[in-house]
């Protein structure tokens, strides 16, 4: 079986983008469509998360902290993908625990580069 990746966006069409270029990659994807979701989903391995900044209910940045209260998941390996690239905001995220910052729009490529380079074994 493969590994296990989440996305997290309030863009179905980004979901699907992201989505359909990790399964191509052989990943497993779950969705979600904000933080709430996300962590109502989380269960079993997830080997790395990809989180928007900006979503309704709960942002990137909130369902970080909020990830890394759950020692299940304290040390999953999570990107931020965001149209964000505001210093202060990425030091907010590397704070909160992101591992990386990818702003969009995006290469595929440069995203799957990352997530070899963090994802759990």
């Amino acid at each position: 079986m493969g590994k296990t990746i989440m996305v997290i966006d309030d863009s179905a069409t980004l979901r699907e983008i992201v989505g359909t270029t990790l399964k191509k990659s052989g990943y497993t994807v779950i969705e979600a469509k904000d933080g709430k979701e996300a962590i109502s989903k989380l269960a079993g391995k997830i080997h790395l998360i990809i989180c928007d900044i900006n979503m309704p209910v709960m942002d990137g940045i909130t369902f970080l902290k909020e990830l890394k209260k759950n020692a299940a998941y304290k040390f999953t390996p999570t990107i931020m993908l965001t149209t964000e690239s505001q210093d202060a905001k990425k030091q907010e995220g590397k704070e909160a625990g992101a591992k990386a910052w990818i702003v969009k729009p995006f290469k595929p490529e440069i995203l799957l580069a990352a997530i070899e380079k963090l994802i759990l074994p």
